[in-house]
């Protein structure tokens, strides 16, 4: 279990761009496209200036419209802020892939299912423990504790 400081700037700014935007993540990692990989590798430059600002930048460089897609007027319950949703993504990125194929595994972990999962602050697995995170994705389903 390694510790991805790239990976996880960029997960946090995933999760900052679909809030600001309101889209689903995974469309914002479509939206982002090869800007994917620009972020990862330049992370340690980006996290210079201020995460809203290099959003701002993103949203305008990739034409990022508004959705609909609004998971946190939905949450119940207090909403995690963007930095420790970007925590919980790069775990589950860092137990299911390589540090070969980290954009790889970007863009497969933010288009499954257990995503949008993760994200609907009105379960408990946003919560649950890394390992159990990662076994209910390659079992490719919520499994019995």
């Amino acid at each position: 279990m390694s510790d991805d400081s790239n990976l996880f700037f960029t997960c946090s700014l995933i999760e900052l761009i679909g809030r600001i935007t309101k889209n689903k993540r995974r469309d914002i990692v479509l939206y982002l496209g090869d800007d994917i990989k620009r972020i990862y590798s330049h992370a340690d430059v980006f996290h210079c200036e201020p995460i809203e600002k290099v959003a701002d930048d993103f949203i305008e460089r990739n034409h990022i419209s508004e959705g609909g897609y609004d998971n946190l007027t939905a949450a119940k319950y207090d909403v995690p802020g963007y930095w420790d949703v970007g925590k919980v993504f790069e775990r589950l990125i860092e137990d299911v892939t390589s540090e070969k194929s980290r954009i790889d595994g970007i863009k497969t972990v933010y288009d499954s299912w257990l995503a949008d999962q993760i994200l609907n602050f009105n379960s408990d697995l946003y919560y649950q423990s890394r390992d159990y995170l990662a076994e209910c994705y390659r079992e490719g389903k919520i499994i019995a504790e």
